[in-house]
């Protein structure tokens, strides 16, 4: 069978709605705060990339990323697709969109919010369902700038020696 026919198309259609559907499902979940329901999102090898943070490989990682991002009062995340798209295999999908966060500075101790910018490629599971195997995020707000110094920490780092006269 030829990968254009219209049965593949039919098919593909579906995907993509299974997508959106998991996508919708997925910001149910992380309204919920439920770290292991957003966890099953994921395959057992899907890498997790946030802004201003490490990567996340495999589900321990991601798992103990998740129940730290989650213990934050302040934590909101909402995220919309504005592409979603499968491979004429139909084994790939990729979702690109838009989202929103809202989490506690671990320095300032004050609510952030951000927005920016996120793909994430999922792989068709042998039940039919869609699973991320590589979700990551860029944020659109600028860095903080560097903290200004103290009057005491002006210290040049290579001081200048001066002359006797």
């Amino acid at each position: 069978m030829q990968p254009n026919t219209p049965r593949r198309a039919r098919y593909a259609d579906a995907d993509v709605r299974a997508i959106s559907d998991t996508e919708a499902q997925w910001n149910r979940d992380y309204a919920a705060k439920d770290p292991e329901k957003i966890l099953a999102y994921f395959t057992d090898d899907a890498v997790l990339m946030v802004p201003g943070g490490p990567s996340s490989s495999g589900k321990d990682a991601i798992r103990a990323a998740m129940k730290q991002i989650l213990s934050d009062p302040a934590m909101s995340l909402t995220f919309q697709a504005s592409k979603v798209d499968v491979a004429k295999s139909g084994e790939l999908g990729y979702t690109q969109g838009s989202y929103k966060l809202t989490v506690t500075g671990p320095v300032t101790h004050k609510v952030i919010n951000d927005h920016g910018s996120y793909v994430t490629t999922y792989r068709k599971q042998a039940d039919g369902s869609w699973k991320a195997v590589a979700d990551i995020a860029t944020s659109q707000v600028p860095p903080a700038p560097p903290a200004k110094p103290s009057h005491n920490s002006e210290k040049r780092k290579y001081p200048i020696a001066r002359r006797e006269a």
